[in-house]
């Protein structure tokens, strides 16, 4: 018997009580749809194809190739048209394809994106197991753990996408703000984060607008320049084999538009 996922599950119990009628959420919260297709490569990383979401309500066979950059980010942006629009499809995360992606990954896209708990990156994008590299820092901070995890990700998971993500009310910004206006010393590694995020906000000091906002996006193009100087990064995207984008999450819709 085929497991429902958590968010179906959760879902389903949202819409009952939201009705009045918790009752029904045991009768309408149906199994969740194991993914199609052939099996994937055996190898882990490598060469084999990309494989993504499809069309709502259905997740299409694996044999749905994703070819380059271009088409990695129309996925990703119809998975987050499904998730703003709370029509989200059934993913791959239960117990068949979680064996399948246990014999290898053909990750479509590698993410960086913030720790925040309200941008979990599978969710903003509607994918599932196996889909998506991410990494995760506050504020997207770059170090050489950071870097480096994006540079396996694309070069030995193969995803032909480098996606920055940047969001509405970054917590990790807004301290460095603060921090940037009364200066004042930081336990642990605080101190790192806010000297790594500095550079953006700086730059966006008295310009017009939200302050905080000016800066997440600042940072995301500040992100972008130092990710294009890796010798890993840069030579693939020149080459066309990756395609490097930023991105900003806002917390209110769930949408998710391109930075310019």
């Amino acid at each position: 018997m085929k497991t429902p996922s958590r968010r179906h599950i959760l879902t389903a119990f949202g819409a009952a009580v939201g009705a009045g009628a918790l009752a029904a959420c045991t009768t309408e919260a149906g199994p969740s749809t194991s993914p199609g297709g052939g099996q994937p490569d055996a190898s882990v990383g490598g060469d084999g194809p990309h494989t993504s979401a499809g069309a709502i309500g259905r997740h299409p066979p694996t044999s749905d190739v994703v070819a380059d950059g271009k088409q990695a980010l129309e996925r990703l942006l119809a998975g987050n048209a499904r998730f703003v629009a709370a029509q989200e499809q059934d993913l791959d995360e239960g117990i068949a394809r979680r064996i399948a992606v246990s014999k290898g990954q053909h990750p479509f896209a590698t993410i960086l994106g913030c720790v925040d708990s309200r941008v979990p990156i599978e969710l903003v994008f509607d994918q599932g197991l196996g889909d998506l590299v991410v990494v995760r820092s506050a504020g997207g901070a770059l170090d050489r753990s950071v870097i480096g995890s994006l540079e396996f990700g694309v070069t030995e998971l193969h995803t032909p996408l480098l996606l920055v993500l940047g969001h509405q009310r970054c917590g990790a910004l807004d301290a460095t703000i603060k921090a940037l206006d009364k200066p004042t010393s930081h336990p642990g590694k605080l101190g790192y984060l806010v000297d790594t995020l500095a550079p953006a906000v700086r730059q966006t000091s008295g310009k017009p607008g939200d302050r905080l906002t000016n800066a997440v996006h600042a940072n995301v193009t500040h992100v972008l320049a130092e990710l294009r100087q890796s010798p890993v990064i840069a030579p693939l995207e020149k080459s066309g084999k990756l395609q490097l984008t930023g991105a900003y999450y806002e917390l209110d819709t769930g949408k998710v538009t391109l930075e310019p």
